[in-house]
């Protein structure tokens, strides 16, 4: 068995890392060709990864022209716990205010809290220029650098 087969995830491995608390970078390709790539905490959208943002952001106004965007999760201090997801596919744009503030409340809860009246309250005011960004995946590539045991 290759390296890279070895340190793959499985499928419910992938998911689960993916529920765990990280942070998202997220790459878009910019008017130039030059890549943007921005740091995003995420939540989720009918099981799809997705995060809020304004709506002027730059990243939005790239995927307006250009909807591919690569992101990548990852984690570990050394080489032998690195762990990381790599997906790769479309940032759809979501302007359905319900929808945006669904993926403003699984951000918040992810990241900060349970959401009570107050928090979405709050939620509503600060989402009100936001909009959605949902990942549309088209490929994954993981890795799992604690499957190796310490046998590089």
């Amino acid at each position: 068995m290759s390296r890279r087969d070895q340190i793959k995830m499985s499928e419910e491995e992938i998911d689960a890392f993916l529920h765990e608390r990280h942070t998202l970078q997220v790459a878009t390709v910019g008017a130039s060709g030059r890549i943007h790539l921005v740091a995003m905490w995420y939540g989720f959208l009918d099981g799809d990864i997705a995060f809020w943002t304004y709506g002027k952001s730059q990243k939005v106004v790239n995927l307006r022209r250009d909807p591919r965007m690569t992101c990548l999760v990852e984690t570990g201090d050394t080489y032998d716990q690195l762990r990381g997801v790599e997906l790769v596919g479309r940032g759809e744009i979501v302007d359905d205010r319900e929808a945006v503030l669904r993926i403003g409340e699984s951000v918040s809860e992810r990241y900060t809290g349970p959401v009570d009246d107050q928090v979405r309250a709050g939620l509503a005011v600060v989402g009100a220029k936001r909009v959605g960004v949902r990942l549309r995946i088209d490929s994954v590539v993981s890795w799992d650098h604690r499957k190796l045991a310490g046998a590089y």
